[in-house]
């Protein structure tokens, strides 16, 4: 082999590894860029999980926060009622007591008529008690009852 051939084929030989050296970059390149896409991928799958997992921390928050707000005024609204309860029951005693107090002077300044009837066949029976202050008057009477037949 002359020189020529030698040189044509170390020519050849550096061709050949410069070819394989550039398949070899692109493979590697290739691999890479797939390598990085699939680290992309995996990326936003992760901050997807994430934002979903804060957005049900914070939905969760918020319907604690709610609730503890609703009983918070359920708690305020039954103390309320409570207190107005308690209120109304006092007054309804005053006014119970101012009653028993009126009805009595009522009773002893004013008077007043108690009775009841019976009535019978052909008489009707009558039983009145008057009353005028400090002086009381009892009526009893029998009322005879014309009958047509």
């Amino acid at each position: 082999m002359g020189p020529k051939v030698r040189l044509m084929m170390m020519q050849e030989q550096k061709a050949a590894v410069f070819i394989q050296a550039w398949w070899r970059g692109t493979l590697v390149r290739r691999t890479l860029l797939h390598a990085a896409l699939r680290v992309w991928i995996i990326q936003r799958w992760w901050k997807q999980k994430l934002v979903k997992l804060q957005e049900k921390r914070r939905r969760t928050s918020l319907e604690f926060y709610a609730r503890q707000e609703w009983a918070a005024v359920k708690l305020q609204s039954w103390f309320r009622m409570w207190c107005i309860r308690l209120r109304y029951c006092r007054l309804l005693h005053a006014v119970r007591i101012i009653q028993v107090y009126w009805r009595w002077h009522s009773c002893h300044t004013r008077g007043f008529i108690q009775g009841h009837y019976d009535l019978k066949e052909n008489q009707l029976n009558l039983q009145l008690e008057i009353s005028l202050g400090s002086q009381a008057c009892r009526v009893q009477q029998c009322i005879a009852l014309p009958i047509k037949e």
